[in-house]
C-alpha cells in the first residue's frame, strides 16, 4: 500500500463516510491579545469529524493543537468561526489534560467521582461503575490510595477513567501519555485503543508522536506551525485491534515518513 502524495489527500475525506457527524469544525480561528499586539493562534480550520473515529492532531509545539482542543471543549472561545458537537454535546464531554491534574487530598476513587460531583449528580450511583473502569486500567486495589502513592502511568490511568466516568460521547485528550516514559506510554496506548473500540466513542488526540498518532488513528490531522491550519488529513489504513508489533511493517514505516515529512516541511517553511 503506497502512501498518497501531499496532493493527492482529500483534506476532508471522512465526507464519503455514512455515519453521523460528531463534530463540526467550522473555520475556527482564535487571536490572543498580548502586551506586543495580537497573536493568530488558528488560522481558518475546517474538519468534520464522524461518530466513532478516532483523530489525531499532529504539529509542532505552539501551532494551536491545543488551542483548538480547548476551544472545542468549550474551555475557550473562538474568534472566528464555530464549533457544533452533535449529541449530548458538552455534557457528554470527557477531557484528558496533558497532567493528570489529580487532587492529592482525596482518594483516586473519588478523583475518579469528581465530574459527577461536579454535575450535582449522585456520586453514589456511579461508585460501581468507578471501580469497574479502575479495574479495566489495571488499578484495581488502588481505589482508597492517595495520588501520591501511584506511579505516573497508574496516576495517568486514573485520571482516563476520570474522563470516562459519566460514559461521555466524545473523548478529548491534549497529550495525555506525554511525560511517561516508553514502555509505559506503549501500554497505555494498548489499553486506550482496545476502549475506544469496544465502546464506539469519537476521540480527539493531541500529540506530538507520529508513531502514536500512526498507531491509534483512523486520520491524522497534520497541523502547520502558527499560525496552525490543517496542512493534511491522512487516512491510516490497518485493520484493528492493532497490536504494537504493526509499527515494525513497512508500510507504518511509509506513513511516518510521509508525516514527518510534512512536519519538516511545514517547519522549514515557518522558518523561511
Amino acid at each position: 500500500m503506497a502512501v498518497p502524495a501531499v496532493s493527492d489527500v482529500d483534506h476532508n475525506p471522512s465526507l464519503s463516510d455514512d455515519r453521523p457527524l460528531a463534530i463540526e469544525i467550522d473555520g475556527v480561528g482564535k487571536v490572543y491579545q498580548s502586551s506586543d499586539g495580537a497573536v493568530t493562534a488558528l488560522g481558518s480550520v475546517n474538519l468534520d469529524i464522524r461518530k466513532g473515529e478516532f483523530i489525531s492532531l499532529l504539529g509542532p509545539s505552539g501551532c494551536g493543537k491545543t488551542t483548538l482542543l480547548r476551544i472545542v471543549a468549550g474551555l475557550e472561545e473562538a474568534t472566528t468561526g464555530h464549533v457544533h458537537l452533535h449529541g449530548r454535546g458538552l455534557d457528554g464531554l470527557g477531557f484528558v489534560f496533558q497532567r493528570d491534574v489529580l487532587l492529592n487530598w482525596l482518594t483516586i476513587i473519588d478523583n475518579v467521582l469528581l465530574p459527577i460531583d461536579f454535575k450535582n449528580k449522585k456520586p453514589k450511583a456511579y461508585r460501581d461503575r468507578a471501580r469497574q473502569l479502575l479495574a479495566t486500567f489495571g488499578l484495581e486495589g488502588f481505589e482508597n490510595k492517595r495520588p501520591w502513592e501511584l506511579s505516573g502511568g497508574m496516576r495517568q490511568r486514573a485520571a482516563i477513567c476520570r474522563a470516562l466516568i459519566d460514559d461521555p460521547e466524545l473523548l478529548l485528550m491534549d497529550e495525555p501519555f506525554g511525560a511517561l516514559d516508553a514502555l509505559t506510554r506503549d501500554e497505555l496506548n494498548v489499553e486506550l485503543q482496545s476502549l475506544w473500540q469496544h465502546s464506539n466513542k469519537t476521540a480527539l488526540f493531541v500529540t506530538h508522536s507520529i508513531s502514536e498518532a500512526v498507531f491509534l488513528s483512523d486520520r491524522v490531522v497534520v497541523v502547520s506551525d502558527k499560525p496552525g491550519r490543517i496542512v493534511e488529513v491522512l487516512d491510516i489504513d490497518f485493520a484493528r485491534p492493532r497490536s504494537l508489533d504493526i509499527r515494525e511493517e513497512a508500510v507504518f514505516g511509509r506513513y511516518s515518513r510521509h508525516l514527518r515529512g510534512l512536519l519538516e516541511q511545514t517547519d522549514a517553511n515557518h522558518k523561511g
